[in-house]
Formats: C-alpha cells, structure tokens, sequence
C-alpha cells in the first residue's frame, strides 16, 4: 500500500526564476571545513598534492604552515550549500563561471557565500526557463574574502514567458 499522500505541499524547493530578479541578495548559512572534509576531498578528487596532504611538507618548505584548503574544495562546499538551500527542483543545468580565489582557506574555517543577482531573464528558446547569474563572494568566519565566482544557472520558471 501506498502511504504517500499529494494533499501536502512539498517543502525545500528551490528559488524559481520568478523569485530571482536582478539585484536580489541573500545568504547561505555558514559550513565549517574539518580535517576529515579535506582528506575525503583530496582522496576523492585525487588532488593528494602535498600541500594538502603532507603536514612535514608544511612544516619545512611550505610558506603556508596550516592545512589548507583548496579552492576546488572551497567552492564545491558553497555549492552544496546553495544546492541546498536554492536549486532544488529548479536548477537545471549550469551553464558557465567566472571565478577567483582571493585568499586562503584553512581547516576549521567557517565559510558562507553571499549572492546577488546580476542577470535574470527567460529563455527565448524554453519560456519555462530562465537564465540567471549571481555574483557569488565567499567569506570566512573573521570576514575575509576568499573565493568569488559568477555562475549562469539555467531555472525553471513558475509560468511560461
């Protein structure tokens, strides 16, 4: 017997094209990067590079003398976070970025992304969908700015154009 009902709205959908205008802002939640995330990730990827891997190497050759965290790394968490809280059922595809890391990341950093939309229009060739891009800047936990990208998501649209 089937016990799924569709008298209940579905809560934790995702941002449609309506909701995005240009000049929106908002922000995720913070994520704190631990140990265990950068060898999962650097074993995952295969990017055991020694700067990530090597804490003798830290110590005795490398100007970076905590455990940092790579960029890639960086911005496959914020994504996660935005995946999250933003795209669900209504992000399509990605479609493109710009990107720049500004400055280190560390294990036991707090990192959060705050965006603003700088592009949102429907598509001419899907009027169920739209196209928008954010201007995405991740900060760390003291404020400092680490990494900015700027993404074109392709979005479904509550109603066609």
């Amino acid at each position: 017997m089937n016990d799924v009902t569709n008298d209940y709205p579905v809560i934790g959908l995702g941002c449609f094209l309506e909701d995005l205008p240009v000049g929106r802002k908002f922000r995720t939640i913070g994520r704190t990067l631990f140990e265990a995330d950068l060898v999962a990730f650097t074993t995952c990827t295969g990017m055991t590079e020694v700067l990530f891997t090597n804490l003798e190497f830290l110590k005795a050759e490398s100007d970076i003398k905590r455990q940092v965290i790579p960029g890639a790394m960086v911005f496959t968490f914020i994504e996660g976070l935005l995946v999250q809280s933003t795209m669900q059922h209504t992000g399509f595809a990605f479609l493109g970025m710009d990107f720049k890391i500004e400055g280190p990341t560390f294990v036991g950093d707090t990192i959060h992304v705050e965006c603003e939309v700088i592009e949102s229009r429907r598509s001419q060739s899907r009027p169920n969908r739209g196209l928008v891009r954010t201007l995405n800047r991740v900060f760390k936990q003291d404020g400092s700015h680490v990494l900015t990208y700027t993404p074109l998501r392709m979005v479904k649209a509550r109603t066609e154009g």
